[in-house]
């Protein structure tokens, strides 16, 4: 069952004059793959087709994934009132598709599938939980805040089916490890950057990976401050099997931290090169 609903947002409080301009393109990109849930739930459902508990538990979790994105939709539109958020979700839709009757884990087992998904929800928590901390307009807050606890919740949903399928397939920490950074890397893949096309490129502006990919983590990674990549880590870490507040733990936060700072930096320039600077950050 749904943990809060969209009614009980309090839409009245929405603050024009408290709107981030850099935050709209963010949200409206994130509710193009928030409402895809569907699909997942269906490439999931076909990759654990022998499981009817995880099949009910993902087709739970589908109906909060499509509720995140109505409710980032909504609130773009009240950002932007010329926002057309169903006409844009149908446009990503019908270019990024996922194969959803798929007869096998992209992961090559069960229990990477299912790391990968734990790596989906350590990021959009940390995400959402970044984006809200560092919000002035109260809706954006509160909705932020509603869905960076779902998908904190979704996390340890496959978490704890994950360690029910490591107890029969014993994937070594190595291998866990390997899937969660291939999972983490793909964060850069056309998903994120073909949602930012639809959703905010004008019509007739063709798609350019590398320039959608700028736009959205260049504005993304603008909000992240060290103790949410710290927490993401230890996420990480617990996921594959490792010490998730130890020192290594700690070192790879700091590490991770350095690298986002130089990618987002990255990012800026390219911005800038096109000739859309973006707020640098503090």
């Amino acid at each position: 069952m749904k943990h809060w609903t969209i009614e009980q947002v309090a839409w009245d409080r929405f603050d024009p004059s408290k709107v981030d301009p850099e935050v709209i393109p963010l949200v409206k990109a994130a509710a193009m793959v928030e409402r895809n849930g569907d699909d997942y739930a269906l490439y999931l459902k076909s990759v654990f087709r022998d499981d009817p508990d995880f099949a009910q538990a993902t087709d739970n979790w589908a109906v909060e994934e499509v509720q995140h994105g109505d409710a980032l939709g909504r609130w773009a539109s009240l950002a932007d009132p010329e926002f057309d958020y169903m006409a844009s979700f149908e446009k990503y839709r019908a270019g990024y598709t996922i194969d959803v009757k798929a007869d096998a884990s992209l992961r090559g087992s069960l229990t990477g599938e299912l790391i990968a998904r734990c790596m989906v929800e350590t990021g959009t928590s940390s995400y959402y939980t970044a984006l809200g901390e560092a919000s002035e307009e109260p809706v954006l807050k509160e909705i932020c805040r509603l869905i960076a606890a779902d998908e904190y919740r979704h996390f340890k949903l496959f978490y704890d089916h994950m360690k029910r399928y490591l107890a029969r397939e014993k994937l070594s920490v190595t291998k866990r490890l390997r899937v969660a950074l291939g999972r983490i890397g793909e964060s850069e893949d056309d998903e994120l950057a073909f949602a930012f096309h639809c959703s905010n490129d004008a019509p007739g502006v063709p798609y350019e990976h590398d320039r959608c990919s700028a736009g959205y983590m260049g504005r993304a990674m603008s909000y992240y401050r060290f103790r949410h990549i710290e927490r993401s880590t230890s996420m990480i870490f617990k996921s594959v099997g490792l010490n998730p507040h130890g020192r290594i733990a700690h070192l790879s936060a700091r590490l991770g931290w350095r690298l986002l700072v130089w990618k987002r930096d990255k990012f800026f320039k390219m911005l800038s090169a096109q000739g859309t600077p973006i707020r640098q950050a503090a």
